[in-house]
């Protein structure tokens, strides 16, 4: 399940004119330019996000589309690159104008509750599309659809440029808004721009072997676009227990994304059913805030993360159990650092920016959102009933915290196959629950 809730509905939702938000005072007119992580053309896109608030008695009266639209105009005073626009400078290098043209704010009202709501079927409505609002250059870097809800309670979707900024960046922008929608002038963390920090040295030198942009042949190069289906697993600690016992004792202590995320990728691969020797990866995100001597600042909010690629062959995958997908895991995850980040930097510089992930039908990226804290997100109603991404996008899958139906926290993984392949997921996910005597082998 996707939220916490499950009963299907449909509904209608009706949309304001929407506005465009600016900085409530004067900001400077500059260009800042992006570090050379941001730059690359895998982050060009946008991406979505969904918060569900419940009604609070205390906040009666108040409406929640006007309290985060002010705090937002307040907030962007000192975020005010978020308010400006994307251009594209002579050599291809990604140029924030600073101009205060603002951001997409959207107010609307749904006929339904929040506990009438089941998975999110209605995305769509939830988060409005609009000309150009979908672009990466010369369009708004942020839109937000406040839709409040007739029980009192409201959603918050939004969708930002990724190019601007990271998850931890944007949960610090969002906690902002929250801490200025609750009476503070300032808020708890300010924001660092310093994207110099995240630039390749120079000259540029590539220092690691990054699997991640790897450019393949392979039997099957994307995944097939017809008969698509995204279902979303619930892992609750029953199902880690059960996963951690087939782990061998020197692997016990291993951390929750590194046994789910091997768990996952292996199932996944089985079910793709790609020749044996197709060489596969699970790509995954890794913070690299603190990788760094000394750490980032901890208002920076561009993107500073790595995106690590475990590989094998499909047959040793297959053959091997789960502890040895769990080491490749840790392998991958153990070589981020600062050297690593700078290497990936000289990468796209040499490579001038163009160089995408590895798309190939056996890559896989899973993004973990349940350390980052969209949930703590509070404009005056408390804490989110469910915050982080809606769906899964592509061959990309999030690690979501939240509860199932049974009020169980655990971690939610939605995930998108051809039909065919779905069910085989499904399938080898029960069968490894089911029969744990099997070792984690097929």
């Amino acid at each position: 399940m996707t939220t916490p809730f499950d009963i299907p509905l449909t509904f209608t939702v009706r949309l304001r004119k929407p506005e465009f938000i600016t900085p409530n005072k004067p900001t400077s007119h500059e260009q800042k330019i992006v570090s050379d992580i941001d730059d690359q053309v895998s982050l060009r896109f946008q991406m979505p996000l969904v918060f569900f608030y419940r009604y609070d008695p205390s906040m009666e009266g108040k409406d929640p589309a006007e309290v985060i639209k002010d705090a937002l105009a307040q907030t962007l005073v000192l975020y005010h690159p978020l308010a400006g626009r994307l251009r594209e400078g002579n050599d291809g290098k990604l140029i924030v104008d600073c101009n205060e043209e603002g951001v997409m704010f959207i107010k609307a009202d749904a006929d339904v509750t929040l506990e009438q709501f089941g998975e999110i079927l209605g995305f769509d409505q939830l988060l409005s599309d609009f000309p150009h609002s979908q672009a990466i250059l010369n369009c708004p870097l942020l839109l937000i659809q406040v839709t409040r809800l007739k029980c009192g309670g409201f959603i918050v979707a939004l969708r930002f440029n990724h190019v601007m900024c990271d998850g931890t960046g944007l949960k610090q922008f969002m906690s902002a808004i929250g801490e200025m929608a609750r009476g503070l002038v300032i808020p708890s963390i300010l924001p660092v721009w310093e994207r110099h920090l995240l630039g390749a040295q120079d000259p540029p030198n590539v220092t690691f072997a990054h699997h991640e942009y790897d450019q393949v042949e392979a039997t099957v190069t994307t995944l097939p676009l017809d008969n698509i289906v995204e279902r979303t697993f619930f892992f609750g600690t029953g199902e880690l227990s059960i996963l951690r016992r087939l782990l061998p004792l020197h692997l016990h202590h291993c951390t929750k994304f590194e046994v789910l995320s091997a768990y996952v990728w292996r199932c996944r691969t089985i079910a793709v059913n790609l020749d044996p020797d197709e060489e596969v990866r699970m790509i995954f995100t890794v913070n690299a805030r603190s990788k760094f001597n000394p750490p980032l600042p901890s208002g920076y909010y561009g993107n500073a993360f790595a995106i690590p690629a475990a590989m094998t062959t499909v047959r040793n995958l297959r053959q091997n159990s789960l502890g040895h997908a769990v080491e490749l895991v840790q392998q991958a995850k153990a070589s981020v650092a600062e050297g690593y980040m700078k290497s990936v930097a000289a990468l796209m510089i040499i490579r001038n920016k163009q160089l995408p992930l590895s798309t190939v039908y056996g890559s896989y990226l899973i993004s973990d959102v349940t350390n980052i804290g969209f949930e703590d997100i509070n404009s005056g109603w408390g804490k989110a009933v469910f915050a982080g991404p809606a769906k899964a996008i592509g061959w990309i899958s999030f690690f979501i915290p939240t509860k199932n139906k049974k009020g169980e926290i655990g971690t939610s993984v939605p995930i998108c196959l051809p039909a065919p392949a779905m069910e085989r997921f499904a399938k080898e996910l029960d069968n490894i629950l089911k029969h744990p005597e099997l070792g984690g082998k097929n």
